[in-house]
């Protein structure tokens, strides 16, 4: 029998992948935050919401102790958290700055691989976060990868739709060229090793946009070369599949897709146990607790549903799971809502951040208990433009805020500004697709997307000038302003 515990509604775009600990449960989102929540009561931790990156999270993993949780993004950076702090405890830059797509760790936290949109893989010294070896395959993206349980050899997969089996040393020791029409979305190694005579055998998942799952056998000879070859086909979905994940005991395998469904299987056999229909859009990412019968999936729909799946599911065959209302985080208290109130005074409530003044700036401030820092703010001209291009930097260097502490409390407060404008109605359209901010000098790239004029001329100077929506070449630098969508945003400002 499977159960819906509870549903996670924190963030305020996609969610691209969640992981347990033996004690946390890490998400992370388009909105550029990783939210750490305790696996016990799902209750969300003081230091969470984790603002760090400048783009979307695409992947999170946790150390083997969970002491680090490392995420990577589009802004080109793998970073390395600590879960007792909630601090950066490292920044890992991508060679050649590109945008990284995909982090895995080693099981025994010594080896942290980043693979990125230019093909590119990065292999780190997990411990001194120092960057140990690279490599990778030219004119692909980089979106998939899985350490053996051993820990010596890494899986990667790419929009090219190639599985490919990497040591340590970077050497190619298998590539699976056609492992998934229209490329590779997600791999996952089974947690067990079986070993017998002159060969080891390891099992993978891996899924893709051919909305097919796959398991695998690969079988490393004494003689050092490796072999793979298909074990089961799975095709319990109707579309793409975007995540897979093993249980930790090796029993299960769970996988999500573009159907909007979650699927359980027998990892065993291939038999499907379960179907189950609880979320609104497609799902992006799954992941089994350790130490439980639970599992999480994360979704376009901006939610995270915990199950419960108790003993003896497997002895079940091809159940759906009907859907039911999502019940609340805890027991008794009634559901977040989707899209907080704004704590805002009547004045401002129908004001967009970047059009408050330095004494709306104040006002805030104050009413978010952070009012020893108004003279400061006052001294810096600090508006509502300038506040929502606040970071970690100019805090430090410019205003000159020492504590820690209150640097990031400031920023989670504008990120909940930011995450209050997404979800308060407004067009999707207007907003930047890498900043996720109200557009104000929209231009046109040669990708045929609309971005703000300071946010791609940034991005085109650090990229490599590939496209933030298909990770493509841009054929020129050239920015055509978008006098339409610009004229469509006052518009819209005035009606607000």
């Amino acid at each position: 029998m499977t159960s819906l515990v509870c549903t996670l509604q924190d963030h305020r775009d996609d969610v691209n992948w969640c992981a347990f600990s033996a004690k946390l449960l890490a998400t992370c989102s388009g909105d550029k935050t990783l939210r750490i929540y305790d696996a016990n009561d799902f209750s969300e931790l003081g230091f969470s919401p984790l603002s760090g990156h400048g783009y979307g999270v695409h992947c999170c993993c946790f150390s083997a102790c969970g002491q680090f949780l490392a995420s990577c993004s589009t802004d080109a950076s793998t970073v390395v958290w600590s879960m007792v702090t909630g601090e950066i405890e490292g920044i890992l830059e991508h060679p050649g700055r590109s945008p990284v797509r995909i982090c895995a760790l080693s099981p025994d936290s010594v080896h942290l691989v980043s693979g990125a949109a230019d093909g590119t893989l990065a292999l780190w010294d997990f411990p001194s976060r120092q960057l140990r070896r690279t490599g990778g395959v030219t004119e692909t993206t980089v979106v998939a990868c899985s350490f053996s349980p051993c820990s010596q050899v890494f899986m990667t997969g790419s929009t090219y739709g190639d599985l490919r089996l990497w040591d340590l040393d970077m050497n190619q020791l298998v590539a699976e060229k056609n492992a998934h029409d229209l490329g590779v979305s997600c791999c996952a190694f089974a947690p067990g090793i079986v070993s017998g005579g002159q060969v080891v055998q390891f099992q993978l998942a891996s899924c893709g946009q051919d909305s097919l799952l796959k398991i695998w056998a690969i079988n490393k000879l004494s003689s050092g070369a490796c072999k793979m070859q298909p074990l089961h086909t799975l095709t319990g979905q109707s579309a793409p599949v975007l995540s897979c994940a093993y249980s930790s005991d090796g029993q299960l395998l769970v996988s999500g897709s573009v159907d909007k469904s979650v699927t359980i299987y027998n990892a065993k056999n291939g038999a499907l146990l379960y179907t189950l229909n609880q979320h609104e859009r497609y799902v992006t990412a799954c992941s089994f607790s350790p130490t439980s019968r639970l599992l999480a999936t994360g979704s376009m729909d901006k939610t995270v549903n915990i199950w419960k799946l108790v003993d003896g599911c497997s002895e079940h065959s091809g159940k759906t799971l009907p859907e039911e209302p999502a019940q609340a985080s805890n027991e008794g208290e009634e559901k977040k809502e989707t899209c907080p109130t704004r704590r805002t005074s009547a004045g401002r409530s129908k004001m967009l951040v970047g059009d408050w003044s330095e004494d709306d700036v104040s006002r805030w401030l104050a009413e978010e208990g952070l009012g020893g820092l108004v003279e400061q703010f006052k001294a810096n001209d600090i508006d509502g433009t300038e506040l929502l291009g606040l970071t970690r930097e100019t805090l430090a260097s410019e205003l000159h805020i020492e504590s820690v502490g209150l640097r990031n409390k400031l920023l989670r407060k504008v990120e909940e500004l930011k995450s209050d404008l997404v979800c308060s109605g407004t067009p999707d359209e207007f907003l930047c697709p890498i900043t996720r901010e109200l557009m104000r000098d929209p231009v046109i790239a040669a990708d045929g997307y609309s971005y703000e004029r300071e946010a791609i001329q940034s991005w085109i100077n650090t990229k490599n000038r590939s496209s933030p929506m298909t990770n493509l070449p841009l054929l020129t630098t050239l920015l055509t302003p978008n006098h339409t969508l610009k004229m469509a945003i006052g518009r819209w400002k005035t009606s607000q």
